[in-house]
């Protein structure tokens, strides 16, 4: 459950490695010195890239820098789901994306990657679209497809930093928590009351120490965290055909009218036409 160094293997005769991953039965809190650019089509699933925790819906793109700490996107997920990854050294091209002016914009992107970079819209439909068609090229016609890709992301302003500052390994190295414990006592407790004093003690500190360092890690509180987990499991019972009430009362809300004000915060819209629109 603690944080790990993931070894990231080029494929045979290539610069990088594309590949597509199953890993939600495991929690993979790790990091690597390599660029990753990951897309996962799935209900809802959780992000969490190096302090950013948040859950998407429908699909999900990010670009992440070196060391960056992350969490597998598929962890959790509890429907059909497919996802493609590509990892790739920092001077996979040598200093080709410094030296060449043709590169600057993905040199530049490159640059901003330690945030960790969401991207949406139509960027997401064509980079999903080209990453997909890449898996059936040969390894020349992938590597000038992603170059392609990166230079969309580049010039994209459908892009979101998801961290405020440098989150790379050397803040987390420190860190003697393990976050996995967290995620796994909020996973096993979330639809009952989830116990901030309990957490605490599983990780052998103070309630008051606990808070500040799950809110220095997270930038979130630790109850925010428990009512995200929360709506993001009641969309998957959604889908899977469970009234809102029920789904509700399934995974610890006590009052209807809170469920909705939770659901609509963090979703965007009511459960209901969640619901609808997934039905």
């Amino acid at each position: 459950m603690k944080i790990q160094k993931e070894i990231v293997l080029p494929g045979p005769g290539q610069s990088f490695r594309l590949f597509t991953p199953s890993l939600r039965n495991s929690f993979f809190w790790h990091y690597h010195p390599e660029y990753e650019l990951v897309y996962v089509e799935a209900i809802t699933g959780i992000r969490h890239v190096g302090q950013h925790i948040s859950s998407f819906m429908e699909s999900d793109l990010v670009l992440i820098g070196p060391n960056v700490p992350h969490l597998n996107f598929d962890y959790g997920i509890e429907t059909d789901y497919h996802q493609i990854v590509v990892q790739l050294k920092e001077n996979f091209l040598g200093d080709a994306f410094k030296e060449t002016p043709e590169f600057s914009a993905i040199y530049q992107l490159f640059e901003k990657s330690y945030l960790g970079l969401s991207f949406t819209g139509e960027t997401k439909q064509v980079v999903s679209e080209k990453l997909t068609q890449m898996q059936s090229l040969s390894h020349f016609e992938q590597l000038i497809s992603l170059l392609q890709v990166f230079q969309v992301l580049a010039n994209s302003k459908e892009v979101i930093a998801l961290n405020e500052q440098d989150t790379s390994i050397k803040l987390f190295l420190d860190d003697k928590i393990r976050m996995g414990s967290v995620y796994k006592y909020i996973h096993v407790n979330y639809d009952k009351r989830p116990d901030v004093n309990a957490v605490a003690a599983s990780v052998h500190l103070s309630t008051p120490a606990f808070c500040r360092y799950f809110k220095k890690q997270t930038k979130m509180t630790f109850t925010d965290f428990v009512n995200q987990y929360r709506i993001a499991q009641a969309k998957t019972l959604l889908v899977k055909g469970l009234t809102v009430s029920e789904a509700c009362y399934e995974v610890g809300f006590e009052s209807l009218s809170h469920f909705n004000k939770m659901f609509r915060k963090l979703a965007g819209e009511n459960p209901s036409l969640f619901k609808k629109r997934y039905n």
